[in-house]
């Protein structure tokens, strides 16, 4: 080579590799994150600090209603954050 010359790099690309674990079938598909739902979140806790009768179920029917979210995919959504219900203190006041 002379001074001038540079030497050509050669990229080889890699193909994508599957996961080596496939999905089980029975597996549902991701529920998409309303932005809302953070919001519920938000209000449910300011219901259980103000209100001091109902419990922690009956306040969350009372703000999706409210917010005119359906129950069923606001469930499916907590049970894909791995049971965040539950970590909020679902018990009986």
């Amino acid at each position: 080579m002379s001074g001038r010359q540079r030497a050509k790099t050669v990229v080889r690309l890699e193909e994508a590799r599957q996961s080596a674990a496939p999905k089980a079938p029975d597996e549902q598909p991701p529920v998409e994150a309303d932005p809302l739902y953070g919001v519920v979140l938000l209000k449910t806790a300011l219901e259980l600090k103000r209100r001091k009768d109902g419990t922690v179920e009956e306040i969350l029917r009372d703000v999706l209603a409210r917010m005119r979210i359906p129950e069923a995919e606001f469930r499916a959504f907590l049970e894909q954050q791995g049971g965040l219900l539950q970590a909020l203190g679902t018990r009986c006041r």
